[in-house]
């Protein structure tokens, strides 16, 4: 039952940290846990906790490092790759030596070995809290994928190494060379284990979606299976868990390909369902800290014969040696490195220096070296009491709370966020994506599906208007110019058809006068459109002047046609052309008028140099006209076209999916905006069947 209440009080501080961040947004999430698990523990009816470490990192640091190394950008990591490795096993091994002999030598009542078993634990940065920093603070991509690689990586290199040390203690042997393969020998084995794992599940999961036997339950539960898998059949083979969980999270895709509802509706449970995981564990982590700093604190404090000024001063030594050990490792590793162009070593400019101090100060220590330091054994061989056993974890728990601080107030001075909507900045990449799919639809536009991809194209449209209203950037202005610019179309298509019908004189007499006046009231109908249409570029008197040459050629034409008409009628002969075959076949070339800017529009949504969705938009509306002047359809056909839609729409999303992936390869966007706007599409497609 206290387990019960235990896990209930957890997340209950979880719920309540994630209100109370959003009314202190400059104190990040893991500082605002850490204090709520503090004042949570001092509660009565809250029950002792004892740590068990190895749960611990099953429960917790197994599917969070999992799907940190999922959501981790590849190709940002593999650019990296050498200065995230470079910490996560150089410096993780200097930090140990540095501060053991360090924290040895200002306190010799610690014994050397003791003293690295606290600088191999001091060694491992923390992921989640990396993940977490300030929300005022920003860094660049390749800053972030520096920390989370070191961070995905650097947990081995600890763990080794500490418990090496914590036998070197223990027994007052410590072979360099056996703790060296062992060392080997478990991070290649857990690569390798967690490779092999994610190569068979990847395989698993593509036979089972392939076969149609996925549903949602199955599909995330198995996802949700596999770190604790992972973790717990590395340790059975003696390599390291938390390397087999990394490697198979970056190997692991997922299959999250198909189209359709179902499909989307899979994904978009499990992101999810990942996603509140991902949440409920961190703050379970910072809680279950802060929970354990005062105990773990007290001993060492409330004890007569250990200076209390001692210990602060030996907490900020440590801290100190740690901090400077890292900026100045950074810093020599970026003057080291080549630029990637030149392939020459560059000197440290002032934002060199800056951005070592970032990645500094972006390096908190976290649950991992609490949790390590709770595994130091309570006796040594020969029965007595491990030395300095609770000052060492007084140590460790003051240098997190101290990396945290300064991850959390000086992140923001060193890179302070301009940019605090990340969502904003996704609309100009969806809107590219959205332009590009209607590109590709009107590529794909026949006499049979014509109805229904207009459709369609008007929904897509209309979404690019809403985002570019969004982000201020509607140009109403030109979408006028184009539509002045459809004018101009319009009035040549008529005035070649009037030329081509004047130059046949193989044609009946009345036909051509038909023709004739049909091309000539068209004209006259554009020309009196285009004299009420400004644009800024047109000045008062050009605009004045076009319109009085404008009237003057539609009184000079009415004034023919009205003096035939009084000839014929003085003569008592019938006109060779009625009034109604006039209206007929003006309205014909009309609808044969508009068919030409519609394939205009549709050849320039394959050009710069109009917007896509001011086409597409323009298209609807002459489609409009052109239904207008045609007879009604069907409700059988307009049911039919509503259902060629559904289809096209579906066959959009594919579409879309495919350029997302397009763009990602390209480099043109980040994999967390490939995911952001693959999630949107799914979303899109869970309503596919609710119709356009």
């Amino acid at each position: 039952m206290e387990v019960l209440e235990l896990i209930l009080c957890i997340v209950a501080a979880v719920v309540l940290s994630s209100f109370l961040s959003r009314f202190i947004p400059k104190v990040s999430t893991p500082l605002v846990q850490i204090a709520l698990g503090v004042v949570f523990a001092q509660l009565p009816f809250i029950p002792n906790i004892q740590l068990d470490p190895e749960l611990f990192m099953v429960l917790f640091i197994a599917p969070l490092l999992y799907l940190e190394a999922h959501e981790i950008d590849k190709s940002a990591l593999l650019k990296t790759l050498k200065l995230s490795l470079s910490l996560a096993i150089g410096l993780a091994i200097a930090t140990m030596v540095a501060v053991g002999f360090a924290l040895h030598a200002a306190w010799p009542a610690v014994p050397l070995a003791a003293a690295l078993a606290l600088g191999a634990a001091l060694g491992p940065t923390d992921a989640v809290a990396v993940s977490s920093l300030g929300k005022e603070a920003s860094l660049t991509q390749r800053q972030r994928s520096v920390l989370k690689g070191e961070s995905l990586f650097n947990d081995a290199s600890g763990i080794v190494g500490f418990q090496f040390a914590i036998a070197a203690a223990v027994t007052g042997d410590f072979a360099v060379g056996e703790a060296t393969v062992e060392f080997i020998v478990s991070f290649i084995g857990g690569t390798v284990f967690g490779l092999v794992v994610a190569v068979v599940a990847n395989k698993i999961f593509e036979t089972v979606r392939s076969m149609g036997l996925e549903t949602t339950t199955t599909r995330v539960l198995m996802e949700l299976f596999l770190p604790f898998l992972l973790y717990l059949g590395a340790e059975q083979f003696d390599v390291s868990g938390i390397l087999a969980v990394v490697a198979a999270g970056l190997t692991i895709r997922f299959d999250r390909t198909g189209i359709g509802p179902n499909v989307a509706r899979t994904n978009i449970v499990s992101s999810s369902v990942w996603g509140v995981l991902s949440f409920s564990l961190n703050g379970a982590v910072f809680i279950l800290l802060g929970m354990l700093l005062p105990n773990a604190m007290q001993a060492s404090w409330s004890d007569p014969y250990i200076s209390n000024g001692l210990l602060i001063g030996i907490i900020l030594m440590v801290t100190g040696v740690v901090i400077v050990m890292r900026f100045f490792w950074i810093a020599g590793m970026l003057r080291l490195a080549r630029d990637v162009n030149t392939g020459l070593r560059r000197k440290m400019s002032f934002e060199r220096w800056r951005s070592a101090a970032i990645m500094t100060f972006g390096g908190p220590k976290g649950t991992i070296t609490l949790s390590l330091m709770f595994t130091i054994p309570y006796a040594i061989s020969g029965g007595n009491a491990f030395p300095m056993r609770d000052e060492l974890i007084f140590i460790a728990s003051g240098v997190i709370v101290f990396t945290l601080l300064l991850a959390n107030f000086l992140l923001p001075l060193l890179a302070p966020n301009h940019n605090g909507d990340k969502a904003a900045e996704l609309i100009p990449i969806t809107i590219d994506v959205l332009r590009a799919t209607v590109e590709e639809l009107t590529g794909r536009i026949t006499t049979d599906n014509r109805r229904a991809m207009l459709m369609v194209i008007d929904s897509y449209t209309k979404r690019i208007s809403r985002l570019k209203q969004r982000i201020g950037e509607g140009d109403p202005q030109g979408y006028e110019r184009l539509q002045i610019e459809a004018l101009h179309w319009e009035k040549e298509f008529a005035r070649d058809h009037l030329a081509e019908i004047k130059a046949d004189t193989t044609m009946d007499k009345a036909e051509q006068e038909l023709e004739v006046e049909a091309c000539e009231r068209i004209l006259d109908q554009i020309m009196n459109a285009l004299r009420h249409a400004s644009t800024d570029a047109d000045s008062n008197s050009g605009h004045t002047v076009s319109q009085v040459r404008g009237r003057l050629r539609a009184f000079q034409r009415r004034t023919g046609t009205l003096a035939k008409r009084t000839v014929s009628k003085i003569r008592h002969t019938t006109p060779l052309v009625s009034e109604d075959e006039i209206f007929a076949r003006t309205r014909q070339l009309q609808v044969d008028a508009i068919e030409h800017v519609i394939e205009r529009l549709e050849e320039e949504m394959s050009h710069d140099t109009y917007d896509t969705e001011h086409c597409s938009a323009l298209i609807l509306e002459y489609r409009r006209a052109d239904g207008m002047l045609r007879s009604r359809p069907t409700m059988e056909g307009s049911a039919a076209a509503i259902r060629q839609a559904e289809d096209v729409k579906r066959e959009s999303y594919g579409i879309e999916l495919g350029i997302v992936q397009d763009m990602f390869e390209n480099g043109d966007i980040t994999r967390a905006q490939a995911r952001a706007l693959r999630r949107n599409i799914y979303v899109m497609q869970v309503d596919a069947d609710s119709g356009i």
